[in-house]
């Protein structure tokens, strides 16, 4: 094996790691809410402004410090965040008090959010142009995969020592992790190695630098605005999924806590599966659609008891993943590049950030349904909303061929 497949392995390696462990501190709020129902006296409603409280400042940083990241680089971005948000969720339900789990929550939204920009600016720099699919594919595993073992940890910990200490341990790996990649992590220019198959100064014209980029320059990049709004949907649904199927299956399906968190994980794992094959075997147009459908079944025959329920949030999470993890990486990356701007990383965090603040409005939104209107209600909410992420893909696929046309024919990450 040569060294550039060594040191790419490694990366690729590294970078999948660090980034499934900032599920660690996500999905443990999703298996507690059953405690903070019944310990901590919150309704459904404050359940889903403690989802916000998390999720919304990882959406507006990312969106806003996208350019900041650009110029500071993978390796500061990703290990930073990573040592700030175990910081943040240390001594999360020692304190007491919704007040206090609520600014936990919103200091550790604020330091991932750059994370995953970070992994999509090291991976395009690591690995040549046309494996961009498969290796961002394969990556997207991390997410799915992070949150699989996250929340399974997270029942293991409430089941042995209760909910207050839950992310304690995540919390030191995430540290742990994060001293590992800032000292480990470097870029090909770093090493002095170049990665065929990429872009070079000799092949990109001449642009604005990318420390000149501002927000509202990568939103005019063609496609990313419909991009983002395809994401924005994709991500309500998915953290939908995240944050009350476990309270759903537990309440209106009858399971007991433990067995309402290892049930959702069906979700979660077809979510693993569909990231990694959808390079390969479809698109993102015809995968979000069957995401849709297959919430619509889930949503059917609900009460067939637990064989029929896995395979059905299996099926949903399996067209769920893949779309969401080439919207959010390859796609934004691509898109960043076209120009020659090098804005790869500030394209991957603007669209991911957007994507991300259906992330927080699905806590209050689906929290205020299921305390008013009932679970029936929240289910029809989220098959609206995947249904409108199918029809802004579609949009996203039908301005992305009419600008290779016109501009610079080259095959569609889209189809």
């Amino acid at each position: 094996m040569t060294p550039l497949r060594l040191r790419q392995l490694f990366t690729f390696a590294l970078l999948w790691v660090g980034y499934a462990l900032t599920y660690f501190l996500r999905k443990p709020l999703g298996v507690i809410k059953g405690d903070l129902r019944a310990f901590a006296g919150l309704n459904e409603a404050q359940l889903g402004w403690l989802d916000a409280a998390l999720l919304a400042p990882y959406a507006l940083a990312q969106m806003a410090l996208a350019p900041a990241g650009e110029r500071l680089g993978p390796r500061r971005t990703l290990g930073f965040g990573l040592l700030s948000a175990g910081a943040a969720m240390v001594t999360f339900g020692l304190w007491g008090g919704a007040g206090a789990m609520a600014l936990m929550l919103a200091l550790n939204g604020a330091a991932q959010s750059c994370c995953w920009p970070a992994c999509a600016r090291a991976l395009a720099d690591w690995f040549p142009d046309e494996r961009r699919n498969s290796v961002f594919g394969l990556f997207g595993t991390s997410a799915f995969a992070g949150g699989i073992l996250g929340t399974a940890m997270a029942v293991a910990l409430q089941a042995a020592f209760g909910w207050r200490v839950i992310h304690v341990l995540p919390s030191l790996l995430c540290m742990c992790f994060g001293l590992l990649v800032l000292l480990a992590l470097r870029s090909p220019e770093e090493l002095g190695v170049t990665v065929p198959g990429k872009q070079t100064a000799s092949t990109v014209k001449a642009a604005a630098p990318a420390d000149a980029l501002t927000w509202r320059d990568v939103w005019r990049i063609p496609v990313v605005p419909e991009v983002a709004v395809g994401l924005f949907f994709l991500k309500l649904v998915r953290y939908a999924m995240y944050m009350w199927l476990p309270l759903f299956l537990s309440q209106q399906l009858r399971y007991d806590r433990q067995a309402a968190g290892l049930l959702s994980l069906a979700f979660d794992v077809g979510a693993a599966l569909g990231s990694a094959v959808i390079g390969a075997a479809t698109g993102c147009l015809l995968s979000s659609t069957a995401s849709t459908l297959g919430l619509l079944l889930f949503s059917l025959t609900s009460g067939w008891g637990a064989p029929a329920n896995a395979a059905c949030l299996l099926l949903a999470g399996l067209f769920n993943g893949g779309p969401d993890t080439l919207l959010s990486a390859a796609v934004p990356t691509e898109l960043g590049q076209r120009d020659g701007r090098r804005a790869a990383q500030a394209a991957s965090g603007a669209v991911n950030g957007f994507g991300s603040v259906g992330t927080f409005l699905e806590g209050p939104l689906l929290g205020w349904v299921a305390l008013r209107l009932g679970w029936g209600a929240v289910f029809g909410t989220m098959l609206a909303s995947s249904a409108l992420s199918v029809l802004a893909v579609l949009r996203a696929d039908i301005v992305d061929r009419r600008w290779r046309r016109c501009c610079a024919p080259r095959s569609s990450e889209l189809a």
